[in-house]
């Protein structure tokens, strides 16, 4: 058994020297290649070509080749190669943190390439721009530049190279992160999908599905799914490593520290982050290197190591302070206003906490300002301060209730921008089936008139016009078809939008219970309670159910119950919902009852259908 492992081992060593001595040696042959060329647009491009590999594996080297080709362009006045170059420097800046530098070389290179009409050039500063303005929190900006791609793809047939369009998958890549950064998780999952289907289909390439899995570990980590996160997360970590593609590799890293901090294992957590931490030190990234180290201290606070969780937020200040990043230190500011507390530094943790709560306010940064008071409640309990205590608490309640209305808006948005966008879609399906249609029966009518004026080819003209009304009521019966499945996808989509309705309603309903027996204020939190119940209760909504279901399930209701007379109205539903194939948590949700309900209604609905124990349910509602 050991020497078989042995052996495995030695075996991905060779592998894994094989790959990297194909990158080294790729990059030997540019660089001897770069050597004997003279001053001339090829010469640059190769320029371009070493940088783009020794951006993320080479960064402290990387910038003197970059001034290089940025410099060598503008002699021998080639302006694609200079816009290459601010291309390259904006992306340096960018890995570096530098936002406002990175802003302004990719706006630089932006302008070169639509002078010169080169498309991918557009496309790409597009994208990089926008991930600019995504971490500075501006989304509007974030969503303009990269609706300008969609734009650009949508009518890319007007264009002479469609090729251009390789790497599209990378803007709804970054739509995905914006989208889980405003907490749309909905919307960031179908966007993500889309982008790994496009890198799929015009790519092939895995560091480009790498960069998916990795953002769906990201949106899994939202949404708490952390093993589900963890599996995502090791595959892309596991390709960037292998290309040496160390930028991306370290963003993977901060993820996977936060799937195994959110499973509680402290000390594999711990490991991800010196592994981080050592690699932004190596890129000379100082923001990701901040971010670890506030991480860091996260953890040790967990483990109750006080100390060392008080160096970490002071290491973490330190960079952001150099980076002058004044939103996101306040971060470490409020976590190390709670150690100081912690530790009876009383006087530095008011310091601490008073200070987020004055910069975070006109900043709208509710999450924080809700943590700052939170914690100097907690401190003026500590130094015997009920009264102001007390107050801190309000506040803390009153911004973490707005969180959760804020959280609910935005599931509620993301949902019916969801919905809306899969109704388009289908209408469009539609749409274009409806239009061959009528083209089709276009084209027979002109012919028709065409070929009656020549008697000449009566019989042709019979066995032409046979032809081609079979040509139609094939296109007629995929049109029939189309409207068929348009109706199924309809019906899934509300009945979906129906359970998670109701998942939202029970929550809510949960949440003013709770607020109730903590505030002793009945009249308000009992009046939303009866609203809740009856628009749970409401038949209105099953009435719309139900007459999506008959559209689609003709006379499934007659059948069963001219074949089972002893059904009840709520078994029916309960046969219609199974029919969709819908799992017992949505079924629980869409009837409002709980899962273990289900589970009895089911059995009972086995007894009266007659059914042994070997007998399927399932199969029997899907064979009526």
């Amino acid at each position: 058994m050991k020497k078989n492992q042995l052996l495995l081992f030695l075996f991905l060593v060779a592998i894994n020297t094989v790959i990297q001595g194909q990158q080294n040696q790729k990059l030997d042959s540019l660089i001897n290649l770069l050597e004997k060329s003279k001053e001339s647009e090829e010469k640059a491009d190769i320029l371009n070509e070493i940088i783009q590999i020794e951006l993320y594996s080479h960064p402290v080297e990387v910038k003197t080749r970059i001034n290089e080709l940025i410099k060598l362009s503008q002699k021998i006045d080639y302006k694609k190669g200079e816009a290459n170059g601010y291309y390259r420097k904006g992306g340096y800046f960018l890995n570096k943190g530098i936002l406002d530098s990175a802003e302004y070389y990719h706006s630089k290179s932006l302008k070169i390439h639509t002078d010169i009409k080169n498309t991918k050039g557009i496309l790409n500063n597009n994208v990089q721009i926008a991930l600019v303005y995504m971490y500075q929190n501006k989304f509007d900006l974030t969503y303009e530049h990269l609706n300008r791609n969609i734009q650009l793809y949508e009518n890319r047939d007007s264009l002479k190279r469609t090729d251009d369009f390789k790497f599209i998958g990378s803007t709804y890549h970054t739509f995905t992160n914006a989208y889980v950064k405003q907490g749309r998780y909905n919307m960031a999952l179908k966007s993500e999908l889309k982008a790994h289907r496009l890198y799929k289909e015009l790519v092939d390439d895995e560091i480009y599905q790498a960069d998916a899995l990795n953002s769906l570990g990201h949106v899994e980590n939202s949404l708490n799914n952390y093993e589900q996160a963890l599996i995502h997360l090791k595959e892309a970590n596991t390709i960037f490593a292998k290309h040496e593609d160390h930028f991306f590799e370290l963003i993977t890293l901060v993820n996977l520290g936060n799937s195994y901090y959110g499973l509680k294992n402290y000390h594999k957590t711990q490991e991800i982050h010196r592994k981080g931490l050592k690699l932004a030190q190596e890129l000379e990234n100082k923001g990701y290197a901040a971010l670890l180290w506030g991480n860091y201290g996260n953890t040790f606070e967990k483990l109750n190591q006080l100390d060392s969780a008080i160096i970490s937020q002071k290491k973490s200040i330190e960079l952001y302070t150099e980076l002058d990043n004044k939103m996101s230190i306040l971060h470490p500011y409020v976590n190390l206003g709670n150690l100081y507390r912690k530790t009876n530094r009383y006087n530095d943790s008011k310091y601490y906490l008073d200070l987020v709560i004055r910069e975070a306010g006109p900043n709208n940064l509710n999450k924080l300002l809700a943590l700052a008071y939170e914690f100097r409640s907690n401190l003026n309990e500590d130094i015997n301060k009920p009264v102001l205590a007390l107050e801190d608490y309000k506040k803390f309640k009153q911004y973490k209730d707005s969180l959760f209305d804020t959280s609910k808006t935005q599931q509620i948005e993301s949902m019916r921008a969801l919905f809306e966008t899969e109704k388009k879609e289908q209408q469009i399906a539609l749409q274009e089936k409806e239009i061959t249609v009528l083209e089709q029966k276009a084209s027979i009518s002109n012919l028709q008139k065409l070929l009656l004026g020549i008697g000449l080819l009566l019989s042709f003209i019979g066995f032409y016009a046979i032809r081609q009304k079979m040509k139609r009521n094939k296109l007629e019966k995929e049109k029939v078809d189309a409207e068929l499945e348009f109706k199924k996808k309809e019906l899934t989509t509300h009945a979906l939008n129906l359970a998670r309705k109701n998942e939202t309603l029970e929550n809510l309903k949960l949440k003013a219970q709770e607020l109730k027996q903590k505030e002793n204020t009945g009249t308000g939190y009992n009046q939303l309670i009866r609203s809740i119940n009856f628009d749970l209760q409401d038949d209105n909504n099953w009435q719309n159910f139900s007459r999506y279901f008959e559209e689609v399930h003709k006379d499934f209701n007659s059948n069963v119950k001219s074949k089972y007379p002893s059904l009840t109205s709520n078994e029916l539903r309960l046969l219609a919902l199974l029919k969709m194939n819908l799992s017992s948590k949505e079924i629980a949700n869409i009837l409002n009852i709980s899962p273990e309900g289900i589970k009895k209604a089911r059995y009972r609905l086995r007894k009266k259908l007659d059914l042994t124990t070997e007998d399927s349910l399932q199969d029997l509602v899907l064979s009526l």
